[in-house]
């Protein structure tokens, strides 16, 4: 047992557990400094514009930002999974993949943050000291009783949102519920999953009596609802209920179906409550980032930006976009082998099985799920960007697009998070203006019905569970067929929860919900064994002459030479679904050559429970390693701790 107390507080984690180093993230934080140890002069706590102001700068610290727009040290081992190529560049992602370099090792793993300081992800228990010191203090001030209630909703559903980020990352955490006086630390150990989630469910149900019949105005647009809350709490149970934390055949922790029963009578509550709230489906699937505000009712839990307001905007697009339109694309959003053939065809029937279209591994995008076209550019595709509606999008190797040489090997891009019409000198981010302004969405209608279809999958209800997934295939355009839009022949919870993982992967490709959706469904592991592969186009010429480079060079220049009568590129003639015709001048797609030291994925078992690094065990209190981690003793199931 670690009892090895940090002494120098100022420098130590424990410091960021106090009501005394709470501050905004304005650059004039010297309003939330003050010298008593309490945390806060209580004046602040009797004023409603100091209190919105904390508020406001703890919703730029807790709510989700885009993926990638900001990745602390060593946090890409959260993000990794296998529907994108980004640990393919062999960082700590591609270790915690184990398919690079050496095994994870204690100190990899920093999600609870390791630098002192009150920037987004730095430490995410000075998020929850911001919270903490308002849930204590603000029912001690003078303001009106109705806004006490609004600001503690809010604080309470954001102390879980932390909280069930941690114990998703590592099981048991450092319950910490009160401000803490840096002469007498408290807080210390780990506790249970079952003692965290026990927290986190009484706070979401506190933050829906607080949030009850609050109505936001439009100023007000991304703050949490009572909606909101409602959908964090059965997300909440569906955590508890799901294998990683109710794992299926361990004897040491028995299956316990109970749970799948809470959790379905509060997703269906979420479910209820969110349509009275006005939430639904939004009719096209491929507009639901580019819709922003009350028009988008599919929106639960988001972050608003802006790029005409300074500071309020992200350069996203640019991590999309083909370098022809002014990008810089990421492989992040760079889709693997895996997820291209995830998507089920037209009629819903998965591209192995017999239905009214048949997969052609040429043509790979045809006749597919329409969310494929709404999310994916392939070599040929339609693509509107800059304004231009006509535009088409060309991706085999040595391509140019409006003059400009495309990334090299990119077959395949993402579209859902591009402004078709944003002009192509807008599109960077650039002295804290500009680009698209697109809002992230945390959590939206479809999550809350593919939670409940789990749910219900769970406790023997298929019709439920098949009608929320059905509901999601019919507004993204797949066709009834004979086989009840790819549904019929499902017949067995375990084949539902082979469709609902892969309907999650293809319904939410590229929003970050990948890896724990695998890691909560104890899938994780079980990607041991695959290959992390995306592929590549190339022309067709003529390989064995004298001079192939020069044939390649003619084939380019066939391609792309502009015909005068319609001023645009040959290619853009060509009817890429015709197959004759695309394999008179492509060849069919190639898997990308794997990296030197690169080799299948290999993801133990006790990785679905990470262990705090170094410097928390060392500078807490009572911290002990995970268990299947080099000097694990603690067991995050073992509801004594």
């Amino acid at each position: 047992m670690k009892k090895n107390i940090y002494t120098r507080f100022r420098r130590g984690l424990l410091i960021c557990l106090s009501s005394a180093m709470l501050s905004s993230c304005f650059n004039n934080d010297d309003f939330f400094i003050l010298p008593d140890r309490g945390g806060m002069d209580a004046a602040i706590w009797s004023t409603e514009g100091a209190v919105d102001m904390h508020l406001n700068a703890t919703y730029q610290l807790i709510i989700p930002r885009f993926p990638w727009q900001t990745v602390p040290d060593r946090f890409d081992i959260h993000l990794v999974s296998d529907e994108h190529f980004f640990a393919s560049d062999g960082r700590y992602g591609a270790q915690a993949l184990g398919i690079y370099g050496a095994p994870l090792n204690n100190h990899d793993v920093r999600y609870v943050g390791n630098k002192y300081t009150t920037n987004y992800l730095d430490n995410r228990y000075m998020d929850i000291a911001r919270c903490n010191n308002a849930i204590k203090y603000i029912p001690e001030g003078t303001i009106e009783e109705d806004k006490k209630r609004e600001f503690l909703g809010q604080y309470h559903a954001m102390r879980a949102m932390v909280y069930l980020e941690l114990v998703k990352v590592y099981g048991g955490v450092t319950l910490v519920l009160e401000p803490q006086d840096p002469d007498n630390i408290q807080a210390r150990g780990r506790a249970s999953a079952k003692k965290c989630f026990d927290v986190i469910i009484d706070d979401l149900t506190k933050a829906m009596e607080y949030l009850d019949g609050v109505q936001w105005e439009s100023d007000d647009l991304g703050r949490i609802t009572y909606a909101a809350a409602a959908a964090l709490k059965a997300k909440a149970l569906l955590y508890w209920a799901s294998p990683q934390f109710n794992p299926l055949n361990d004897p040491k922790h028995p299956y316990d179906q109970s749970r799948w029963q809470a959790a379905l009578q509060a997703n269906k509550e979420a479910y209820d409550i969110c349509v009275t709230a006005g939430h639904g489906l939004l009719p096209e699937y491929g507009k639901i980032f580019q819709t922003k505000g009350a028009a988008n009712t599919e929106a639960i839990i988001f972050r608003p930006y802006s790029a005409t307001r300074e500071n309020r905007g992200h350069d996203e697009e640019r991590k999309s976009r083909p370098r022809s339109e002014n990008g810089n694309p990421h492989n992040a959003y760079r889709a693997t082998l895996k997820l291209l053939q995830s998507y089920p065809m037209k009629d819903g029937n998965r591209i192995d099985e017999p239905g009214n279209y048949t997969y052609d591994d040429v043509l790979f995008w045809k006749d597919r799920d329409p969310r494929f076209e709404a999310t994916l550019a392939y070599n040929g595709s339609h693509w509107p960007l800059s304004g231009n509606n006509n535009r088409r999008q060309w991706n085999y190797v040595g391509a140019s697009n409006s003059g400009a040489l495309e990334s090299s090997n990119w077959a395949v891009y993402n579209k859902k998070f591009t402004t078709p019409g944003l002009a192509y000198g807008s599109v960077p981010y650039s002295n804290n203006f500009g680009g698209s302004g697109m809002n992230w969405i945390e959590m939206r209608f479809a999550e809350v019905m593919l939670n409940l279809a789990d749910c219900a999958n769970e406790m023997g209800d298929m019709g439920l569970a098949k009608t929320m997934v059905r509901e999601i295939r019919q507004r993204a355009g797949v066709e009834q067929g004979g086989n009840d839009y790819g549904l019929g022949r499902i017949a067995s919870i375990q084949e539902m929860r082979d469709l609902l993982i892969n309907e999650r992967m293809i319904e939410f490709a590229f929003e970050n919900k990948r890896t724990s959706d695998l890691r909560r469904t104890r899938r994780w592991h079980l990607l041991s064994g695959e290959l992390l592969e995306t592929i590549q186009i190339e022309l067709e010429y003529d390989r064995l002459a004298p001079k192939p480079e020069d044939e390649r060079t003619k084939a380019i220049n066939i391609l792309e030479t502009i015909d005068p009568g319609t001023n645009r590129p040959f290619r853009d003639g060509l009817d890429i679904n015709n197959r004759e015709v695309y394999l008179k001048y492509f060849r069919p797609y190639t898997i990308l050559p794997q990296g030197n030291g690169f080799r299948t994925m290999d993801i133990p078992e006790y990785h679905y429970f990470y262990t705090f690094h170094n410097d928390y065990v060392y500078r807490g209190v009572d911290i002990d390693p995970t268990i299947g981690w080099e000097g694990g003793t603690f067991d995050p199931l073992d509801d004594s701790n």
